[in-house]
């Protein structure tokens, strides 16, 4: 099995959420390696400064900018599932897209896609009251924006069903469940650490449209997009060797 438009994909990676690695050029390290950028804008982690200055390090390397909303949890960095009114949860997205996109404008740009953070992301691919509400957020500052999701989910049904353009994600970095979600990161194997494996994954993404299971399951994720973390322990050597795998392979790489 191969992807219909294996010729191109995007490489993402959520970013502006660690200060002292936008201060000691850890973060930007990583953006030669990429295409597109989701930037914390508030919720989770984030502010005025740090947007400011992860949309000027964007620009410098001609990547797409979106927004990276999460739930308003500093102390649990957005991974803490919440139960909150889904009014409320609205009114959070709204607000962190309006605030990164008003400074995205103030440095002649705009935002291209949004992606949810952390628990957001996660409890919205189950949950499709969660995310019609992530949905409605946006809609409040505008249609005219990607909405990225997890490949495969119910989450992309509800944001094309609210009249948005969608993008399915699939992960380098993450080990998924037989049934397609990600691997909890409540578990010590969540992550992939080892950038072979990740380039080896983000490959079988790009070319077939599949990741492997824990039990060995072959799961269809056919993707738009593929994401690595900015804050993975040697997430620059992850990201380098994902898009050099890639182009190695013939896959070019394209913002969204």
């Amino acid at each position: 099995m191969k992807r219909p438009d294996l010729n191109c994909i995007d490489l993402n990676c959520d970013m502006g959420e660690l200060p002292e690695a936008i201060a000691d050029g850890t973060q930007e390290s990583l953006m030669p390696s990429l295409t597109s950028v989701n930037i914390a804008c508030g919720g989770h982690a984030g502010d005025e400064q740090t947007m400011k200055t992860t949309v000027e390090q964007a620009l410098r390397w001609k990547l797409a900018i979106g927004a990276h909303p999460g739930y308003p949890d500093r102390a649990s960095f957005g991974r803490l599932e919440l139960e909150l009114p889904m009014v409320a949860i609205a009114d959070s997205v709204f607000e962190q897209v309006r605030a990164l996109a008003e400074i995205a404008a103030s440095c002649g740009t705009r935002l291209v896609h949004v992606k949810p953070h952390g628990a957001l992301y996660n409890q919205a691919v189950r949950n499709r009251e969660l995310a019609d509400a992530i949905a409605k957020g946006v809609a409040r500052w505008s249609r005219d924006v990607m909405l990225v999701g997890l490949a495969g989910s119910s989450m992309l049904d509800v944001f094309r069903e609210a009249g948005f353009v969608v993008a399915a994600e699939a992960f380098a970095d993450r080990r998924y469940e037989a049934d397609g979600t990600l691997r909890s990161r409540k578990y010590e194997d969540a992550l992939i650490h080892n950038p072979e494996e990740a380039g080896r994954q983000a490959l079988s993404i790009a070319e077939r449209g599949t990741v492997v299971a824990r039990d060995g399951t072959e799961v269809a994720v056919n993707a738009q997009t593929i994401c690595i973390h900015g804050d993975t322990p040697g997430a620059a050597k992850i990201a380098a060797t994902v898009a050099q795998t890639l182009r190695e392979a013939g896959v070019a790489l394209r913002a969204l």
